[in-house]
């Protein structure tokens, strides 16, 4: 067989799941300035697709950030208060399940009350 038949084509997807070493034997074999030895991966797999001409399918995908409601450590400290109440409730009826989502949320208002103290 010759070296030609070999060769497999190398697509986009395909290049990310290769080696290091597997890259750099592809990116070898083009022509090239830099100093293939110094880059990682990414940098690798950007060089192979840009010499080839392989466009990526996949574009970046941006998250939502959804607003995030601030209160004011007063409210923080009235909004901890009323989940203790309805914890001691909870507690009254054994609803095992609401104290335990209760005290996580009490947990993590705490942890939210903490931040004002630093700052």
């Amino acid at each position: 067989m010759s070296e030609e038949t070999d060769k497999k084509e190398h697509n986009g997807k395909h290049l990310e799941k290769l080696t290091i070493k597997e890259l750099r034997e592809i990116a070898a074999e083009l022509p090239h300035e830099r100093a293939l030895l110094d880059m990682k991966k990414e940098a690798l797999v950007a060089f192979i697709k840009e010499a080839k001409g392989i466009k990526d399918e996949t574009p970046i995908k941006k998250k939502k950030h959804l607003a995030k409601i601030k209160m004011t450590k007063p409210e923080l400290k009235a909004r901890i208060s009323k989940l203790k109440a309805l914890k001691l409730q909870a507690l009254e009826s054994n609803d095992n399940k609401n104290v335990v989502i209760l005290r996580h949320q009490i947990s993590q208002l705490k942890k939210k009350s903490r931040c004002f103290a630093v700052a």
